[in-house]
């Protein structure tokens, strides 16, 4: 009988879990991750929606409801980092404990229930690490990365690993609440009149707004679901700039209720829309991005990259991703990586152009080829599909998604057969023609390989002139059935060539 081992081979070794708990103007979260890695993946994730800083803009304290909740929250997240035998515990708090008079007492109050110093983050310090949680988050980005918290709003211009010199605004959603006296139209002329004088901003003209936080992301969750959008992910939702500011428009005039797919909002951040919608279509009016980009990556994901050698700093997120999958579901994972050789080898030579985009796409497809195998093998396209479509991966875009997505369930399919029609419109031509190669080929080395390693570097595929030739050591001849020229004549009709297998 099998036993479950304390350390569940569902999870990878040699990793140490960390915590962050984030103490925020609106909400304080615990956020439990694997380990230190490229790619975090968390392994707990909850909030407790306290409304710390309700008021303080006002009143100039933290109010009594909320600092209750908040320490209840705290009390219940120091049990569970106990039972998940986290400690490593890093705790921040932001700008409702950093601006109230009653700041200090709450947070001595905050670190005795959670059992776990705290670092209070100045406005400067939050908007670099919010920077970083994008610089985490994406491959090479290019703009300002905004983040909305309750509170304040910080700033800080993003372009490739390189941070600009981030500010704090007071324009988080509570904040404006309170000032504008719950009048999202006097919330607008403050917004106006700060953000004007906001440098990143001066820079963002045909660049990407990168928008962080749970109320944006509320937004965005509702615009999406308003286009009725084929994917559920909200990291990376590109939405264009001229759409968003109207939709936020549209957000701050009518009443939140009566929007599609409301119920999908938590009733505590509902009355924040409004704000969230003034402070981006402000935004987007004043510094002209080209398009607004959701960042599930914020403070604590960039303390995580910060925290990572200068080594680790410069891995592709998404490889890293694809390969730690890979290793925990794969059947060998070593012939992932042979894979991906193998493909490059092939690739060559059918003189097909290929991006460096391109490139790392197929590479992570690659890896990901295998992780359906335990299925039932008249499902395993369809859960490979819909593993890779909802995967917590970082360093992708949503059509790229859509391509490991498809190029993984057709290694599992024949060509003719129709599977995610709601990913296909998310895909280039370009991008499903290369989805068909690439499942068609992993297809036939899956067949002549049984998913081992060591036999793709003795079975080479090659296009010499107008034929496409797998070529056979002697000692492996017999592999050479039906199934596996099927295999190859579907492949070879993709690439327009006759399929021929040679033996040597």
């Amino acid at each position: 009988m099998l036993l479950a081992r304390k350390d569940a081979p569902g999870r990878l070794a040699g990793r140490a879990p960390v915590a962050i708990v984030d103490i925020g103007s609106n909400s304080v979260r615990l956020v439990a991750y694997e380990g230190l890695s490229r790619s975090p993946t968390p392994i707990f994730n909850d909030k407790v929606l306290c409304g710390l800083g309700r008021g303080v803009a006002t009143t100039g304290r933290l109010p009594q409801d909320g600092v209750d909740r908040a320490l209840a929250a705290l009390r219940r997240f120091r049990v569970l980092c106990a039972a998940m035998e986290i400690s490593d515990i890093h705790v921040l708090a932001t700008a409702a404990a950093r601006d109230a008079s009653n700041g200090p007492e709450f947070l001595a109050a905050a670190e005795a229930a959670l059992g776990a110093p705290i670092e209070l983050l100045s406005g400067r310090r939050e908007a670099e690490l919010s920077a970083l949680g994008v610089v985490s988050g994406f491959w090479n980005p290019d703009g300002v990365a905004g983040d909305l918290g309750g509170g304040s709003l910080e700033l800080n211009e993003v372009k490739g690993n390189k941070l600009g010199e981030g500010i704090t605004l007071p324009l988080g959603g509570l904040s404006l609440m309170d000032v504008s006296d719950r009048s999202p139209k006097r919330a607008a002329k403050i917004v106006r009149e700060s953000l004007a004088r906001a440098k990143p901003l001066k820079k963002l003209e045909g660049r990407t707004f990168y928008a962080i936080g749970g109320t944006w992301r509320a937004l965005a969750r509702l615009h999406m679901r308003q286009r009725n959008y084929p994917l559920n992910v909200m990291h990376h939702y590109v939405i264009p700039a001229l759409d968003a500011a109207d939709f936020a428009e549209l957000v701050e005039r009518v009443n939140t209720d009566s929007l599609v797919a409301i119920g999908s909002v938590p009733s505590g951040r509902r009355p924040l829309l409004a704000y969230g919608a003034v402070v981006l279509e402000e935004i987007i009016r004043q510094a002209k991005p080209s398009q607004v980009v959701v960042s599930a990556h914020g403070v604590r994901e960039g303390l995580l990259f910060e925290r990572l050698d200068a080594a680790r700093r410069k891995e592709d997120p998404l490889i890293a991703a694809a390969r730690e999958l890979n290793i925990l579901r794969s059947r060998a994972p070593q012939h992932g990586e042979e894979l991906c050789d193998w493909t490059d080898a092939f690739l060559r030579s059918t003189h097909l152009s290929e991006t460096p985009d391109e490139k790392r796409l197929r590479h992570a497809a690659c890896l990901l080829a295998d992780i359906g195998w335990r299925a039932h093998p008249d499902y395993r396209g369809e859960q490979s599909l819909n593993i890779i479509a909802h995967a917590a991966f970082i360093g992708i875009d949503h059509p790229g998604r859509a391509f490991l997505a498809l190029a993984a369930s057709y290694r599992h399919l024949s060509p003719e057969e129709d599977v995610g029609p709601h990913l296909r419109t998310l895909a280039t031509a370009r991008m499903l023609d290369r989805a068909h190669i690439l499942g068609a080929a992993t297809r036939l080395a899956y067949i002549i390989t049984a998913a081992m390693p060591g036999m793709l570097p003795r079975t080479p595929l090659l296009v010499q002139k107008d034929k496409l030739v797998l070529t056979l050591p002697d000692e492996l001849a017999d592999l050479a059935n039906e199934r596996v020229q099927g295999r190859l004549k579907a492949l070879a009709k993709l690439i327009g060539r006759e399929p021929s297998i040679k033996v040597k």
